[in-house]
């Protein structure tokens, strides 16, 4: 997980049994005063005791003690957000495309599309195209007065989308006075170097009853590269693979172990080169011969002359740059009438390098004047002839390159938000609040594919001839406009519409491909280009409902109380890829337009009703519900519900619980979008090497599989395959919603004896079925063969080639097939100790102290109806943002002494498998014990802060305090960010 600037810190301690009952109020109270706040979960204005469903609250104080300038770094820590994404996870090679800079959240590991992200109980506008997935960078930090964390089912509350929770971010109200920060940080190892700059000011007028204010805020998060951490560059970088002692898999040998200075087995920086055709390069550029000291199966080499894994690593965080603007205010009519309103603009701009483009076999003709002489003498005449290839090839070599001098590619990606929110509420008749609100948000994505290529002028530019006018290299084409370049063993199509027209002035420069660095940069700008691809996304939300007691009806209890309300949401997303992606001429996907949207209807209703209070064993008796009936214009009716039950035996113990039913209506994605190309690589579970680390139907299903294609021996399948493979992904417009069950049950504790002492323990349990899933193409490969028969629509989405039995292409679209499930207990403690309470005559300041835990038992998947449950808890599946750790928890401890502020934070996780338990239970020599587990994460975090009478505050403090270092995953358990070294200076002038 994440350590720089923040990341890795604990929740500081707030007002004592806030965050740990469920709570949302931030505030003093005095002794035997309940004060009644809107908590996070309910609209029902309820003091802190009433609320049943768990919540834990995260205060400002305690994100600007972390020292973060990355919110969602620090919001990970918490146990139930662990496997959210990040700078991290959204960065060159972790990422996916479009996703540089995103920041998710992701509540109990069931994805971002099942966390609901909420801002002052109100939805936000979406940036990842065609999703409702909120980037946290939107979050202006100096503005948050709380943020809650509710982990329960609270759709028949807010909507859709709150399968496993809801996080609120509440901002503050009522500023009055001028406050600036800024801040500076930096890696003890070198890069990234972070800067954090606010300013917010407000005031009131109009005798109190109005108040505006506005605030800017910049952040500058820099890049880090792989090659600044040495564990990472050329042969210090440490990968698992295929034990090459262990040929014959022999029980007693693990599979895999750890290597050091890994290589591609077959392609090379400057062109690993094929003279007979046998797929085995021979020689290099130079006419040196191609160096495979040690093979490691399948596709790698340990030392030798194929290009680094090293290499491949990318940036591992992102230049990101942010600048939030916000205005905010109101002005209160009367008691009756309060006008509010907000607006944000946000401009972001992220920018990441991944990996280059690269090629295998590309025939190169002898009659190449760039053909080096001493390659050209090794040249084996009719060598096509011998299988590999086309018998009437001309003579040629073949080469597999990794093309870095051509330019890494990467992506710029530029978010610009605004959002608006406009609405009036007041009290009538006394006791009766109502508020009608109207929110609206659009954002605007340009993605900008850096070093992307053109595939067209790649093979025309590389099929390069003497021009016998000139004497000079030019391209085939610019003499022989008819002449398409001759690649017979490309999968590009070269009879679709190209991107230039053949013949001599078609601009194309021959283009040398034999060494690294010696392209003409004429070529290469031919060849090379950047384009972009434009997004916008639009949503419109009216809110409208009236809380207050239930007229004519008072229980001896109290009151009941109620809320009733309607809203209208409309969500649209609508995405552009550039003509040359959507005519497949470029190095990347085939992508096509995306346009899309829905509208939903609803009516909502909540109720709690006091049955018992203030009576012996019953201090208070309270049950609540909630119900929304939504009407979707995409999958039609739906109703979502809670109950929720409070007892408190005597005032120090309350018990808790509550039963929900959630749904979530399928996205814009997953609905719409049309069928794109895609590639992924995929290790064949039918190979023979993973056979056993599947269900106990996978033998069998393979061995029916390709002995129907003509395999001879199914069992001792090789897998042909050494690249990625091309497939398509697309929507499915037959989805319907998914439904989750979700049981909290727990405790609260805070007694009077031991004072400022309050402490929780919460069980929960949540249940999905029909869920909406989209396997990626290795799930879509292991599924067809793990169920109990090859009937499947795995299967079915999966295409094999008669004879060699290889994956040739695939299908991947969201089906209504999986079940989910997670269950486990939290628990939160937290002590306030003053020693002068406690008689001690000097006065040495107070000590706040606070563990935040959880212990996940159960974390299943059914990929689909009739398939064996795969068990997910303890594992760390870093492909798909899975971390289960079995143990999770964040302590922090802070001692106030007048203005001094120290605080140390503790962070740990326990160890995880880096294999499935589902491959460790069919393959138990898959790697020694030593090597099958990721190590524990701890971490420890040190700040400090003084407040100066003047309004000055200085603080500092450092994040990974012990240099901690991830393990050979790159990015797990820990952030290679290292040490994290931070300052900074707050000044305020009558602000909060």
């Amino acid at each position: 997980m994440r350590n720089r600037a923040g990341m890795e810190r604990g929740v500081a301690v707030m007002s004592v049994c806030v965050g740990l009952f469920g709570l949302s109020a931030v505030h003093a109270q005095d002794e035997g005063e309940v004060t009644e706040v809107i908590v996070t979960g309910s609209r029902i204005k309820q003091n802190e005791f009433d609320a049943p469903t768990p919540t834990v609250a995260i205060s400002a104080a305690a994100i600007e003690r972390s020292g973060t300038t990355n919110l969602t770094d620090f919001l990970r820590t918490l146990p139930a957000l662990l496997s959210s994404e990040d700078d991290l996870t959204n960065t060159g090679s972790q990422g996916y495309i479009g996703s540089t800079g995103l920041n998710l959240l992701n509540l109990r590991n069931l994805g971002e599309e099942r966390t609901l992200v909420l801002v002052d109980g109100r939805r936000h506008v979406a940036q990842l195209p065609e999703t409702a997935a909120v980037d946290i960078n939107t979050i202006p930090m100096d503005l948050i007065e709380r943020v809650d964390v509710v982990t329960g089912g609270v759709s028949a509350v807010y909507g859709a989308d709150a399968v496993s929770g809801v996080v609120n971010f509440v901002m503050k109200k009522d500023f009055e006075g001028l406050v600036g920060r800024v801040q500076y940080g930096g890696a003890d190892g070198g890069g990234p170097n972070d800067v954090l700059a606010t300013l917010t000011g407000g005031l009131n007028f109009a005798d109190g009853r109005g108040n505006i204010a506005g605030s800017i805020q910049y952040t500058d998060r820099g890049r880090l590269e792989a090659r600044e951490r040495d564990y990472l560059r050329g042969a210090n970088y440490t990968t698992m693979r295929r034990n090459p002692n262990d040929p014959d898999d022999d029980p007693g040998v693990p599979d895999e172990v750890p290597l050091n200075d890994m290589h591609f087995y077959d392609s090379a920086r400057q062109g690993a080169i094929d003279v007979d055709f046998d797929g085995v390069p021979d020689t290099l550029p130079s006419g040196a011969a191609y160096q495979i000291p040690r093979f490691v199966a399948p596709y790698y080499s340990q030392g030798g002359s194929g290009t680094p894994l090293a290499d491949y690593i990318g940036d591992l965080l992102p230049e990101a740059k942010t600048t939030v603007a916000s205005v905010f205010g109101h002005f209160n009519v009367s008691d009756a009438v309060n006008f509010f309103g907000e607006a944000k603009f946000v401009h972001g701009k992220a920018t990441a390098y991944g990996q280059p483009t690269f090629d295998f076999y590309l025939f190169e003709s002898a009659d190449n004047p760039y053909l080096p002489a001493a390659v050209a003498a090794q040249i084996v005449s009719g060598a096509a002839a011998d299988g590999f290839g086309d018998p009437s090839a001309p003579d040629g070599v073949l080469v597999s390159r990794d093309n870095f001098d051509l330019g890494v590619r990467g992506e710029e990606v530029t978010r610009d938000t605004m959002r608006f929110v406009a609405g009036v509420n007041g009290d009538v008749w006394s006791r009766y609040r109502y508020e009608v609100s109207y929110t609206y948000g659009q954002s605007d994505i340009d993605s900008l594919a850096l070093n992307n290529r053109y595939n067209d002028r790649f093979f025309a530019a590389i099929d390069v001839v003497t021009n016998p006018l000139t004497g000079q290299a030019t391209c085939r084409s610019n003499l022989d406009p008819s002449a398409l370049p001759y690649q017979p063993w490309q999968s590009f199509d070269f009879s679709g519409p190209l991107s230039f027209t053949p013949g001599p002035n078609s601009g194309c420069r021959p283009l040398n491909i034999f060494g690294e660095g010696v392209a003409d940069p004429a070529a290469l700008a031919w060849v090379m280009l950047n384009n972009k691809t434009t997004s916008r996304l639009t949503q419109n939300v009216f809110n409208a409902f009236l809380s207050g007691p239930v007229p004519g009806i008072v229980l001896p209890a109290g009151d009941i109380d109620a809320v009733v309300g309607v809203e209208w949401r409309r969500e649209g997303s609508r995405s552009e890829p550039p003509l040359a992606d959507r005519l497949g001429q470029t190095f990347g996907n085939v992508i096509l337009p995306t346009d899309g949207d829905f509208d939903v209807k609803e009516a909502f209703a909540e109720i709690r009703i006091p049955v018992l209070a203030n009576l012996p064993f019953v201090e208070k008796l309270q049950v609540s519900g909630a119900v929304r009936v939504s009407d979707y214009s995409t999958v039609g009716s739906t109703t979502t519900w809670n109950t929720g039950l409070l007892w408190a035996p005597v005032r120090d113990v309350s018990f808790r619980g509550t039963v929900a039913e959630s749904v979530r209506a399928p996205n814009i994605a997953e609905l719409f979008s049309p069928q794109s190309q895609t590639f992924e690589g995929i290790e064949d579970p039918c190979d023979a090497s993973q056979l056993s680390n599947g269900t106990s139907y996978r033998a069998a299903n393979c061995a029916a599989i390709l002995s129907s294609l003509g395999v001879l021996n199914p069992g001792a399948f090789i897998d042909p395959n050494s690249a990625t493979i091309p497939g398509v992904a697309t929507g499915n417009a037959s989805l319907s919603e998914e439904t989750a069950r979700t049981y909290t049950f727990g405790a609260v504790f805070r007694p009077r004896f031991a004072e400022g002492l309050a402490l929780s323990i919460d069980y929960y349990d949540i249940n999905i079925k029909q869920a909406i899933s989209t396997a990626d193409a290795q799930d879509v490969a292991d599924n067809c063969v793990d169920q109990p028969t090859i009937d499947n629509v795995f299967c079915d989405s999966l295409t094999r080639a008669a004879g060699s039995g290889a994956i040739t292409t695939f299908v991947v679209q969201p089906e209504n097939v999986a079940s989910f499930r997670t269950r486990g207990i939290d628990f939160n403690i937290n002590y306030l100790l003053n020693p002068a309470r406690l008689g001690m005559a000097a006065d040495i300041g107070t000590f706040t102290f606070s563990l935040i835990g959880s212990r996940l038992d159960r974390l299943t998947t059914i990929p689909t109806l009739g398939a064996e449950q795969i068990d997910e808890r303890t594992t760390a599946d870093l492909d798909s943002g899975t971390y289960a750790p079995k143990w999770t928890t964040v302590f922090d401890t802070t001692w106030e002494y007048r203005g001094l502020t120290v605080n140390y934070g503790y962070n740990y996780f326990s160890k995880t498998t880096r294999y499935s338990l589902l491959t460790l239970a069919g393959n138990p020599d898959q790697a020694s014990r030593s090597n099958i587990y990721y190590d524990a994460r701890e971490t420890h975090d040190l700040s400090a802060s003084y407040d100066f009478s003047s309004g000055y505050r200085v603080y500092a403090g450092v994040n990974n305090l012990t240099d901690e270092r991830p393990d050979y995953a790159i990015i797990y358990p820990v952030s290679p960010v290292g040490r994290f070294y931070y300052a900074g200076l707050k000044v305020s002038f009558g602000g909060r």
